[in-house]
């Protein structure tokens, strides 16, 4: 990809005239002042994603600031073709939210373990029903990893994120039919890959 080069007498003003594809090829170039355009463009939506995953405010700011240092370090790594800005950075912040609330389960699980907090469980406290909806939990995310990305994307901003299609409409840029089809057209896979979880998208 060519660098687009800033002229010196490009004003903020002027950066802001220009499309997210634009400025990230300056962002390539590590050009600070089109980073904070993009910033200023996307963080509202990143933050509310990382928030709505993470559900407190010190985690999705930490992981919001994580998925962005990506994106100015990165820049480079934009493809156009693959689709927007905003889905891209989205994309980012997805998996930064998804590795810390990993990190976090894992230090939950350890501290209960130093605290015995596990060996004083009582059996029935280990459900049948628990380990089922482990298993539907892995076997939805294995499910979810064979769809197009597009349509991955919207299935988990709706289902893990929380979010209506309106809003993510807005926050990928797109028509809300293009949502609500991505939508139908990943649930109907996902339901013939599930074998019969009748669950999924009601």
């Amino acid at each position: 990809m060519s660098v687009l080069r800033r002229p010196a007498r490009l004003t903020n003003d002027r950066l802001r005239k220009l499309a997210d594809e634009e400025l990230m090829e300056l962002v390539a170039g590590n050009d600070p002042d089109a980073f904070e355009v993009i910033l200023e463009r996307h963080a509202d939506a990143a933050f509310s994603l990382a928030y709505r995953m993470c559900a407190t405010r010190s985690l999705a700011e930490d992981v919001t600031q994580e998925a962005f240092l990506a994106l100015w370090r990165g820049g480079a790594r934009y493809d156009r073709a693959r689709g927007s800005v905003r889905t891209w950075a989205l994309g980012i912040v997805h998996n930064r939210a998804v590795d810390a609330l990993r990190r976090c389960n894992v230090h939950e699980r350890r501290r209960a373990g130093d605290e015995g907090i596990e060996d004083s469980l009582e059996a029935p406290e280990r459900t049948d029903a628990q380990a089922i909806g482990n298993a539907a939990a892995s076997e939805i995310r294995g499910a979810l990893d064979e769809l197009p990305d597009e349509q991955k994307q919207v299935i988990e901003l709706a289902y893990f994120g929380g979010f209506t299609h309106i809003e993510i409409a807005s926050m990928l840029d797109l028509p809300l039919g293009t949502i609500k089809g991505r939508m139908r057209l990943g649930l109907h896979k996902l339901r013939g890959q599930l074998h019969g979880w009748e669950a999924v998208g009601t």
